[in-house]
């Protein structure tokens, strides 16, 4: 039984996590605001400027077309490969299935240095230039399993009695897909390509191994940090930076929330055709 002592316990915890996961964030963004260029506490005093700094710094900008330009690319093949890869392994049963399976979503589990030094002898092995392209590919090996689990996911919850009510109905495949499977998955691959980009537009990890001596937005930070310099600057960007990945996080989260509700819908279909 859940008593009052039990409900402030884990209202407590909650919230000491929340603080545990912010407190840092929150700190940083105090320091973005900092009038000083040495980051000590308490801050001397506040300032906006070194946004505009990081804004009128071309190698800053350069850096930020870059990561935007390949988070789209890397999302675009995902949404084709991830969501055909869901309709096929949810549409049709054949030999080695599981294992396929798991080899699409492998890439995701292994450590982010394993793919990046695996991509990066494939393209020397090969004799590819590091690129744009390559950093594409790099991404798009992790958000295609991204865009796979939201579309599988959705398509696992829904009541498989709405496509045979559309068969019943005379409808073909293509109509089927088109009234019935597509309205039912269009926000998880919606959300799908949300979380997709927002990974893609801050790693690090391979996009190290392949982009060559190109600087996207989260490498330009690391090389900043790492020679101390810009402290202030890089405070202002990686703010800036949290909430445009915020809000295709948040957008993600709440085009995913009506799963249940798809899921309680098509149990009650069933249970009316039952009746």
């Amino acid at each position: 039984m859940e008593t009052r002592a039990t409900r402030l316990g884990l209202s407590l915890w909650a919230l000491l996590v929340i603080a545990f996961l912010w407190i840092p964030l929150l700190i940083m963004a105090v320091y973005a605001f900092n009038s000083s260029n040495v980051q000590s506490w308490p801050i001397p005093g506040f300032t906006t400027r070194w946004f505009a700094v990081a804004w009128h710094d071309e190698e800053v900008r350069a850096a930020l077309g870059l990561s935007l330009r390949a988070g789209s690319a890397a999302t675009a093949i995902a949404l084709v490969l991830g969501s055909l890869a869901a309709f096929g392994l949810n549409r049709f049963r054949f030999f080695g299935q599981s294992a396929f399976s798991f080899l699409l979503v492998l890439p995701i589990a292994l450590p982010g240095i394993i793919t990046g030094m695996a991509l990066n002898s494939f393209f020397v092995f090969w004799g590819i230039d590091l690129s744009l392209w390559t950093i594409v590919v790099g991404h798009a090996t992790f958000c295609v399993v991204i865009v796979y689990n939201n579309v599988l996911a959705r398509l696992r919850r829904t009541s498989g009695s709405f496509f045979e009510a559309s068969a019943d109905l005379g409808a073909d495949g293509w109509q089927t897909f088109r009234y019935v499977t597509f309205p039912a998955v269009r926000t998880a691959i919606v959300a799908g390509a949300l979380l997709a980009f927002a990974l893609s537009f801050d790693e690090i990890v391979v996009t190290f191994f392949t982009a060559g001596s190109q600087n996207t937005l989260p490498l330009l930070i690391f090389g900043f940090i790492r020679q101390g310099q810009q402290l202030p600057v890089v405070n202002a960007i990686a703010l800036a930076v949290i909430l445009v990945t915020a809000i295709p996080v948040y957008v993600a989260q709440r085009l995913t929330s009506d799963i249940g509700a798809v899921a309680r819908s098509g149990a009650a279909a069933e249970q009316s055709t039952q009746a």
